[in-house]
């Protein structure tokens, strides 16, 4: 197992990296897109997504997500049809074989559908969420299996997440 790159790390190592960055983009540009396939291909079909911590850090119960069809269904209801962007950097990555630990962070900002980008609105949601996530090669593709996601700090209005 290995979490830093050398000149002892392989192409292959570094192929596994970049692919293993790209599932992470799949699953937030799926959900900035309004994207369910996207996004799905993004999980294995027995994926958990877990939101709990970061939600309640900003006072609400959220029950873990599972398998892949109701993560997709969930989210894409419910951030799905927001003005979002999820950047995802500080990509950490522990290789393991076909599996792999991935620790990230992820800035996302929400706005109501059509209001992002009218500079009079100012009614938002940012979070800076903090990704440890289990992957695993799935074919030709990495897919997020499990995937933990805690809050750093949130500024603006909570309600933004649940769509009032």
């Amino acid at each position: 197992m290995t979490d830093t790159i050398t000149t002892a790390t392989t192409l292959t190592d570094l192929v596994d990296r970049a692919a293993i960055t790209d599932t992470l983009h799949r699953y937030a540009a799926g959900l900035d897109l309004n994207d369910a396939d996207l996004l799905s291909s993004s999980l294995t079909e027995d994926a958990v997504v877990d939101l709990g911590p970061a939600m309640r850090r900003i006072g609400y119960d959220f029950p873990p997500l599972a398998p892949r069809e109701t993560v997709v269904t969930s989210l894409i209801g419910a951030v799905g049809p927001l003005d979002s962007s999820h950047s995802i950097s500080n990509v950490r990555i522990t290789l393991d074989g076909d599996r792999a630990t991935v620790l990230a962070y992820a800035q996302a900002q929400h706005f109501k559908p059509g209001s992002g980008s009218d500079p009079a609105v100012t009614r938002h949601a940012l979070m800076m969420n903090r990704y440890t996530a289990s992957v695993v090669r799935d074919g030709e593709q990495w897919r997020i299996q499990h995937l933990d996601i805690a809050n750093a700090w949130f500024e603006g209005d909570p309600l933004m997440l649940l769509g009032e």
